[in-house]
C-alpha cells in the first residue's frame, strides 16, 4: 500500500502531517544550520508552511518576547487518569450543514489537523495528552489569537470588579485613539468585536490590511524600514471607520489590541504583567509564558502569547470553574458568567462566518450556543481552548495547519470535540 506524501486542502497540495514533521525536515539543526534549513523573520519564511511546524514551537528563537512570570511558587499538580478509549472514538467530519457519511477516528483527526499538542481535562483530571511535531511537554507553542481570549478575561475581571466600565467610550481610556475609527466606539463594542473598521483579516489576501498592521508590530526596525507606523498603538491610530459601530460582528485583531491598551491604562500594568499577577502566578503554572512584543516593547495582546500545553489547560480549567482554583475564588465569577451568557446571535449572523450558524461572540470568546453551553478561544492554524461546561471538559490544542483560517480545519475539529464531550458525559 502506497502512503500519500501530500494532501489536497482548498485545492492546493500540502505535505501530510507525517511528511511535514519538523524533525524529519531538519529545520534549524546544526551549528549553524544548513542554509536551506535556516528560517528567518526578515523574509517571513519562519511562518510559512511547512516551516511553521517548527517555528510555532520556537517563537523565542526568532522574535523578542516579554515573560508572563509564574514567579517562584511550586507547580500545581494535574491529576492523571489517561483514557485509551478516546483514540478510537469516531465522528462524522464536516460542518453541521455539510457532514459526510465517512467517519474519522479521534486518533486520525490528530494528523488531519496537523496537531502539535493536545490535552483533555475531565473534571480537572488529565484524560488525554499527546505531543507531536516539534512540541514537547517542556516546550511552548504560539497560541495565536487564543491570546485574545486571555485579554478578554482580564478585561472581564476588571469590569466585574468595577474599575472598567464597558459602556464608556474607548477614547475615555485611550485618548490617542480619539481621531481613529475607535474614537466613537464603546469598550463594549470593542470587547464584542462589533466595531466598524476598514480592515481586512483575510490572510490569503496579500493586500489585506492585516499585513500592514503586522508590519507595524514588527519588533525589528531598521533605517531601511518602510515609512509606515511603528508599534501597534501607532497603527491603531490610522485605522479608519467603515460603517456603523454595534451593528454586526466582524472579527478583527485590532479590537483585541485596543482592549489590551484599555486594560493596561485601567490597571497601570502591561497585559503580560497583569496576566502574571492575576492568574499565571496564582494557579501553579509549570512554566513562564511569554508575549511577542513590538518595537516599543508592547505585548501583542491580539495574538502574541506562547505557553506550555498543560499551563493552557490550567487556564481553561480556571475559566471553566469561573475563577475558582482549588477552592479559592481568584476573581469574581461574574467575569466568566457574562462570557458564558453569549453575545448577539443577530450581530454574528451578519458576519462572514456562515459556516458557524447560530454562534455568537462575547468578550473576545467564541460562543457555540449549543445545548452544552460550549465556548472557545480560537487562533489561526488550529489553536484552541475548548470548554464544554456540561461535559466538565477542557480541551486544549496546539497545531500548525497549512492554512491559517480555522474554517479549513473546523470540519475535522469541532465534531471531534463534540464526540469526546459526549463520551465523557457518560463516564463516572
Amino acid at each position: 500500500m502506497t502512503v500519500s506524501k501530500t494532501r489536497t486542502i482548498n485545492g492546493k497540495e500540502f505535505l501530510t502531517a507525517a511528511e511535514s514533521d519538523p524533525d524529519k525536515l531538519g529545520w534549524m539543526k546544526g551549528f549553524p544550520p544548513l542554509k536551506d534549513k535556516t528560517l528567518g523573520v526578515k523574509d517571513g519564511s519562519f511562518l510559512s508552511f511547512p516551516a511553521i511546524r517548527y517555528s510555532a514551537s520556537h517563537v523565542q528563537q526568532f522574535l523578542p518576547v516579554v515573560e508572563v512570570s509564574r514567579q517562584l511558587k511550586a507547580p500545581s499538580p494535574l491529576p492523571y487518569d489517561l483514557d485509551d478509549n478516546i483514540d478510537g472514538l469516531t465522528f462524522y467530519p464536516g460542518h453541521p450543514q455539510s457532514k459526510t457519511n465517512v467517519t474519522l477516528t479521534w486518533e486520525e483527526s490528530l494528523a488531519a489537523n496537523y496537531t502539535d499538542g493536545i490535552l483533555i481535562l475531565h473534571r480537572g483530571t488529565v484524560v488525554y495528552e499527546r505531543y507531536l511535531g516539534a512540541l514537547t511537554e517542556y516546550g511552548k507553542h504560539m497560541a495565536m489569537s487564543v491570546s485574545k481570549s486571555f485579554t478578554g478575561v482580564l478585561a472581564s475581571i476588571l469590569a466585574a470588579e468595577g474599575s472598567l466600565q464597558p459602556e464608556r467610550m474607548v477614547a475615555d481610556y485611550v485618548p490617542e485613539l480619539e481621531d481613529s475609527a475607535f474614537g466613537d466606539a464603546t469598550v463594549r463594542q470593542v470587547m464584542d468585536m462589533t466595531t466598524a473598521l476598514k480592515y481586512s483579516e483575510n490572510y490569503a489576501d496579500k493586500s489585506a490590511e492585516v499585513w500592514s498592521y503586522s508590519a507595524a508590530g514588527n519588533p525589528i526596525v531598521t533605517a531601511k524600514s518602510d515609512d509606515g507606523p511603528v508599534g501597534y498603538l501607532n497603527a491603531l491610530k490610522e485605522i479608519e471607520k467603515q460603517g456603523e459601530h454595534g451593528e454586526a460582528f466582524s472579527y478583527k485583531t485590532p479590537n483585541a489590541d485596543v482592549l489590551g491598551w484599555i486594560v493596561s491604562r485601567v490597571s497601570g500594568k502591561s497585559v503580560a504583567n497583569l496576566l502574571s499577577e492575576r492568574i499565571w502566578s496564582r494557579i501553579g503554572m509549570e512554566q513562564d509564558g511569554y508575549y511577542q512584543v513590538d518595537a516599543l516593547g508592547t505585548p501583542f495582546a491580539g495574538g502574541g502569547l506562547s505557553a506550555g500545553l498543560r499551563d493552557m489547560a490550567r487556564f481553561g480549567e480556571l475559566v471553566r470553574n469561573q475563577g475558582n482554583w482549588h477552592g479559592e475564588q481568584l476573581f469574581p465569577a461574574a467575569a466568566i458568567e457574562e462570557i458564558m451568557r453569549g453575545g448577539s446571535q443577530t450581530a454574528f449572523a451578519k458576519s462572514t462566518h456562515s459556516e458557524l450558524p447560530g454562534w455568537s461572540y462575547k468578550n473576545l470568546w467564541w460562543i457555540l450556543e449549543n445545548p452544552h453551553g460550549a465556548f472557545a478561544a480560537r487562533g489561526v492554524y488550529g489553536q484552541t481552548i475548548y470548554i464544554d461546561p456540561t461535559a466538565e471538559m477542557v480541551l486544549v490544542r496546539f497545531a500548525s495547519y497549512p492554512i491559517a483560517a480555522n474554517a479549513a480545519n473546523d470540519p475535522t475539529s469541532l465534531p471531534a470535540y463534540a464526540a469526546v464531550a459526549e463520551y465523557l458525559i457518560d463516564q463516572k
